[in-house]
């Protein structure tokens, strides 16, 4: 396979769950192969998530890549590595007790988690499908005595329409929020999404504007689907993706389970301008 030229390198900033992952955590169909197309041709293939950087590392493994940067906590993490060494290399936070005593006062019965600036994590209760190695339970009030990079907010007895009408009752604009694809809310220091953070590893490689292509399937993927079409790049919906992601693409691929990033992936290889779901 040729190797393109540094000028010609795109930078491909990939989702986890539901766009590289199926719901069952495996991989979706050829996108290891696709991914590995990619890297061996010069391009630059990263992660961008809303997991911690404990939960994402693994995937880096199972793609067989070593980007220099990983975005993660929905842009409030940025990791680098460094002589082989990962380091946290750009994080924001903010003071959470505002956001804290609004939700705690509208969701009492609500398990709470925060992510510190170090990556530990505090939590009130176990809260299933977040990894929490290294955490510690704390009570309610503990939660906000320092800076954090997220707040997350789990009640399985609330759906999505219950935590937008929450949001806007608690008046929660001075956070940036995202409603995950099951029952819970992710809160990021205002302004900070997965394109804040693309958009400072690109400047940090020096790579050309319009050579990026991102992909994602949720809510949290809408920030960095807009910095993407700024630059003159490429955003891609997975074909399950809820009608207001969609909207916000620049194209849309097939289902997760169908393969639909492999599809996506192949398009920079190809040349092709844009890829559908009918592809």
């Amino acid at each position: 396979m040729t190797v393109v030229a540094a000028e010609a390198r795109w930078l491909v900033g990939l989702d986890v769950d539901g766009t590289i992952l199926l719901q069952d955590e495996s991989m979706s169909p050829g996108v290891p192969e696709a991914v590995a197309r990619l890297r061996d041709a010069g391009h630059v293939v990263t992660i961008a998530t809303g997991r911690s950087w404990m939960a994402t590392h693994r995937y880096l493994d199972a793609l067989e890549i070593t980007p220099e940067f990983v975005v993660c906590s929905n842009g409030a993490v940025t990791m680098r590595r460094v002589g082989g060494e990962w380091t946290r290399w750009h994080i924001e936070t903010f003071d959470p007790h505002t956001v804290l005593g609004l939700l705690g006062d509208r969701l009492p019965e609500a398990r709470y988690m925060v992510e510190l600036a170090s990556g530990q994590r505090l939590f009130t209760a176990h809260l299933d499908d977040w990894t929490l190695d290294g955490g510690r339970q704390v009570s309610f009030d503990e939660l906000g005595e320092q800076p954090v990079s997220r707040v997350v907010v789990v009640s399985p007895g609330h759906d999505e329409e219950d935590f937008h009408r929450l949001v806007s009752d608690a008046g929660l604009n001075e956070v940036s929020y995202a409603i995950g694809w099951t029952a819970w809310l992710d809160i990021a220091p205002q302004g900070v999404d997965k394109g804040t953070a693309l958009a400072r590893v690109h400047a940090e490689l020096g790579m050309n504007g319009g050579q990026v292509l991102v992909a994602g399937d949720g809510r949290n993927d809408i920030g960095m689907f807009g910095w993407a079409l700024r630059i003159g790049g490429r955003a891609v919906a997975m074909g399950q993706a809820p009608d207001e992601v969609k909207d916000a693409a620049g194209e849309v691929t097939a289902d997760v389970a169908d393969g639909g990033l492999a599809l996506a992936l192949d398009t920079v290889l190809t040349g092709s301008p844009q890829v559908t779901a009918g592809e």
